[in-house]
């Protein structure tokens, strides 16, 4: 949603992640399999031994990629998101942390319907990425906007927390996705409050939570999305691949072995 900014754009491309006592040197880390890279400059030395993602504990046996988006604490708009791949048991930097927006007050673990906040929790990502732009090359199934796209955010509706081609505005916090822009030049959505979090939308518990370009220049707070760089954006988009069935995490960060 425009009124949520939350942009996942960190890891671009990843090349070969920092390994135990290697030294990093290069000033861009590339992912052969992205077609791409993004300049994010050398992998911390904290990177070398293990990471903040080795703290997870509930992800899926076959997710093999991972998304960090994490604060100080719960009160903050500023965030970094971090990308990691799995090698072996082992999960492996992508990219240096990327600057991110969330929530203009902050995360919270009970998130609502036209709260400025960010979900705390751990998600997948969507099936089909969307943009009013055409795909920058991503690996899902895309889906270029046109007019009378929506996102349904209207707590009454059947089709609450949804994607729908309708003539009519659904009402509510609904967002005509096709005028929103920058922010949904190219976005992938986060499944909060739908499935597979969840069996169905429950309704008035929020919608459209998406990650996606800043909606300013400088960067901005959000209603609850995830907000990045176009750039550190277009990245993730094309490293995230569905055959790893990725997840995305947002939460403080003392609160990841939560997750």
């Amino acid at each position: 949603m425009k009124r949520r900014t939350l942009i996942l754009g960190a890891a671009a491309g990843v090349a070969a992640p920092a390994v135990a006592g290697a030294t990093p040197a290069a000033a861009v880390v590339t992912d052969r399999d992205a077609g791409g890279s993004v300049p994010t400059g050398p992998l911390p030395r904290r990177y070398l031994g293990k990471t903040k993602a080795d703290k997870l504990t509930t992800l899926p046996a076959d997710t093999r990629q991972v998304i960090l988006v994490n604060a100080t604490g719960y009160g903050t708009s500023y965030a970094t998101l971090e990308s990691f791949t799995l090698s072996g048991r082992r999960w492996r930097p992508v990219s240096a942390p990327l600057p991110a927006r969330i929530g203009s007050k902050g995360f919270s673990d009970n998130h609502v319907e036209g709260g400025a906040t960010t979900p705390t929790g751990a998600y997948a990502i969507g099936p089909t990425m969307y943009g009013i732009a055409a795909s920058p090359g991503v690996r899902y199934p895309y889906h270029r906007l046109v007019t009378n796209d929506w996102w349904n955010g209207n707590p009454e509706s059947a089709a609450y927390n949804t994607f729908q081609h309708t003539s009519t505005n659904p009402g509510g916090w609904s967002e005509a996705l096709w005028t929103v822009k920058p922010a949904y030049t190219h976005f992938a959505v986060i499944t909060y409050n739908m499935p597979p979090t969840v069996p169905k939308p429950v309704p008035y518990a929020g919608s459209a939570i998406f990650l996606h370009e800043f909606s300013t220049a400088g960067g901005n707070a959000t209603a609850g999305c995830v907000g990045l760089s176009h750039d550190h954006l277009v990245g993730v988009l094309r490293w995230l691949d569905p055959r790893a069935n990725p997840r995305i995490v947002m939460c403080p960060v003392q609160n990841l072995s939560r997750y």
